[in-house]
């Protein structure tokens, strides 16, 4: 399908043309006059007397003064212009300089080359952006040749010249055998967005039924009622085994620890496994005094340390559940090394295992302590808050199923064994357990009011590195588990939800859609125009399913655009992952530990504060000065404020995406293309952004 020609914009260079030759024809037709005029008018001041030859000197010299202050007029008018000119070359040289350092400083850097510019796919968008360029090239050629309005053909008469022959054959290669597969890939990838356009707005829509209803999950008992009426029966509570594997976590072990340790529940029922897999001897040392303090205070905790790290954190758990104490509990919460449980998480968590013994795990949400420290930060508030607020709440009223989180929630450690256990196959340990567990017959539950506090990834190499992995993992789970899914006893209705919705749709399509939809088929059809992407598609659609996923945020409505052109710039990352996890390449299987930087609020540490000289009256335990949680966590502080300098890197694929929309961009403003240039344009400075590493956290 061919784009239909703009003939307002022809009409008006058309207009321009006549308008132009009229002025020179009138230049050309008042200079002769003008010296005849001023002949006439001396001949008749000498015929006609004084009277009249004053007259003729008045009139000549009123038109001298005109012509003397409309010179003026305009110098100053170019005078002007010129400041203005300058003033912008000046403004625009400068930040160009500015940006040219940056890029050349972080190129040199050794950590810049660590990058993966070797990958298939950056190879694959390095030739695009070649390409690319050639063809914004050979456009500005025949634009400047007047080809764009009339463009030559291949069997026309006239002398056209070598470029003109090959500017011919391009169109009509471009027409005949490049524009119908494009414009089939696009087709497929809009029917694509419109499919998951569709699933958001069911999300939406159950999520409103579930607010307009009031459905929430009821618990059977309510141990902080009872708590009040003073009727608390230490044998009404069950055991709680409490685990938080971390690796190399210097900056957030403290907090961890202390807020598990002071949680509200029977010290004789609760035990604490701190599950250290870190390699760094020092950092071993301060966990394990740490947990020392704790035990000194009277709390059961204990710490485990694996010599040989294999799996991860699904080893790293499998390990501590082969304890043989682990029997004689019923429960166990996991909490991540950056989580902070309020102090009555047990209580709010627990009482709905009661009665539902096809229950196998209560999630909790997540806060975040940082969620306004950056743009980054903010950015990624919209997402969690969306994936908590609707996925995660309506699939657990509606369908008992959701993917577990890996922390912030509690399990029927009977379901985990019946389930397998952990295994190590896969990086999402999290999301194995819980598909096999619901294979199994087992119920989750999804508590939106119980939050966690926690800390979201405050530099965009540690959120991509995340992303990877969060993206890779369910790929290669897929693969794994697809035969399983179709072999279990589960309805034909719960396997589609897992195979179509869980999965492809979720997994697989949206990365795929969107990376392909707006960094390749949109900047292909601005030179290929015989194909094209509807406003509708590139403008209109994202604009309103971002509105949708800023609802659960409404703090966040300021920064819609960002986050539509961000989430966009993130396609690539995702893209990857997926295609790693899907065929298995070697960065799949590759656990990066998310890097902390141990972020509370003032509030959080005074609350932490007044909880830990709460247990130590309660124990009757001396404590001096130097433990208060306060002053723990700002010797914490002070040891990151000397630690190493940490560099911004510079990422090559979203660099080359950043090139390859802008050069789009332009070849759309030759066709006078108003949303799409403007689409293209913004897009490629957020690729351009995020490559030189200009968002989240600004290091040296």
């Amino acid at each position: 399908m061919s784009r239909a020609p703009n003939y307002e914009f022809q009409q008006w260079w058309n207009k321009q043309r006549v308008k132009n030759n009229l002025d020179i024809l009138e230049e050309k037709s008042n200079q002769p006059i003008s010296p005849s005029f001023h002949s006439i008018n001396v001949d008749s001041a000498a015929a006609g007397g004084g009277g009249g030859g004053g007259g003729g000197v008045s009139s000549d010299l009123s038109v001298g003064k005109d012509r003397g202050r409309s010179v003026r007029q305009l110098s100053w008018v170019c005078l002007l212009r010129f400041q203005q000119i300058a003033g912008s070359l000046v403004w625009i040289s400068n930040n160009l300089v500015i940006l040219v350092r940056t890029a050349n400083r972080r190129i040199a850097s050794p950590i810049s080359r660590g990058e993966s510019g070797s990958s298939r796919l950056y190879r694959a968008i390095r030739l695009f952006l070649i390409v690319v360029i050639l063809l914004l090239g050979f456009e500005l050629v025949a634009y400047f040749k007047g080809w764009h309005f009339s463009p030559p053909s291949v069997g026309s008469t006239d002398v056209l010249g070598l470029v003109g022959i090959v500017y011919a054959k391009w169109l009509d290669i471009r027409a005949v055998y490049l524009a119908p597969p494009l414009q089939s890939l696009a087709n497929l990838c809009t029917v694509l967005f419109i499919v998951q356009s569709v699933d958001r707005i069911v999300l939406i829509l159950g999520c409103f039924w579930i607010k307009f209803w009031r459905l929430k999950p009821v618990a059977a008992v309510n141990y902080e009622s009872n708590a009040d009426n003073g009727g608390v029966d230490v044998e009404d509570y069950p055991m709680v085994l409490v685990q938080i594997p971390m690796c190399n976590e210097k900056e957030v072990y403290q907090q961890s620890i202390g807020a598990v340790c002071i949680l509200d529940w029977p010290k004789e029922k609760m035990l604490v496994q701190v599950l250290d897999d870190s390699d760094d001897v020092d950092t071993q040392q301060l966990i394990k005094a740490e947990v020392q303090k704790w035990q000194q205070r009277g709390i059961r905790i204990i710490y485990r340390h694996r010599l040989i790290r294999t799996g991860y954190k699904a080893g790293n758990l499998k390990s501590a559940m082969s304890c043989d104490y682990v029997k004689d509990y019923e429960f166990v919460a996991i909490f991540d090394a950056d989580f902070q449980p309020t102090p009555d998480f047990l209580k709010k968590a627990v009482p709905y295992f009661k009665g539902n013994d096809d229950l196998a795990l209560v999630q909790t949400r997540w806060a975040f302590v940082n969620k306004d420290e950056n743009l980054l930060t903010r950015l990624q508030n919209i997402n969690l808050s969306f994936h908590f607020e609707v996925e995660q709440q309506v699939n657990g009223v509606f369908i008992n199923f959701f993917g577990f989180n890996g922390t912030a929630g509690v399990w029927r450690i009977k379901a985990l064994e019946e389930s397998g256990g952990w295994l190590e196959r896969t990086t999402v340990e999290d999301m194995d357990i819980a598909v096999r567990a619901h294979l199994c017959g087992w119920k989750f539950i999804f508590l939106n009011d119980v939050k966690c506090l926690c800390e979201l990834p405050e530099t965009y190499e540690a959120y991509k590195k995340q992303q990877h992995r969060w993206h890779s993992g369910p790929m290669q789970l897929f693969r794994l588990c697809f035969v399983d899914i179709l072999r279990s006893k589960v309805s034909w209705a719960k396997k589609a939800n897992l195979i179509f919705l869980f999965f492809l749709l979720r997994k697989l399509i949206l990365p795929f859609y969107s990376f392909t939809l707006f960094c390749i088929i949109l900047p292909l059809t601005m030179f290929l125009p015989e194909a094209e992407l509807p406003a509708w598609v590139v403008c209109y659609l994202p604009g309103i399913m971002s509105i949708l996923s800023v609802l659960p945020a409404p703090r966040s409505f300021p920064f819609i655009v960002p986050y539509l052109l961000f989430e966009n710039t993130m396609s690539v990352t995702k893209f990857n992952a997926m295609i790693s996890g899907l065929f298995r390449f070697g960065s799949s299987y590759e656990w990066v530990v998310t890097k902390k930087l141990g972020r509370s609020s003032e509030t959080d540490l005074v609350a932490f504060g007044k909880e830990s000289e709460t247990l130590l009256r309660s124990t009757s335990l001396h404590r001096s000065s130097s433990d208060s949680g306060i002053e723990e966590l700002s010797k914490l502080e002070l040891s990151k404020k000397t630690g190493k300098t940490k560099k911004n890197r510079l990422y090559r694929k979203e660099l080359a995406l950043a090139f390859i929309l802008l050069t789009a961009s332009v070849r759309s403003l030759l066709s006078a293309q108003g949303i799409h240039f403007y689409f293209l344009l913004f897009q490629g400075i957020s690729f351009l952004v995020v490559g030189l590493d200009l968002i989240g956290e600004q290091v040296s």
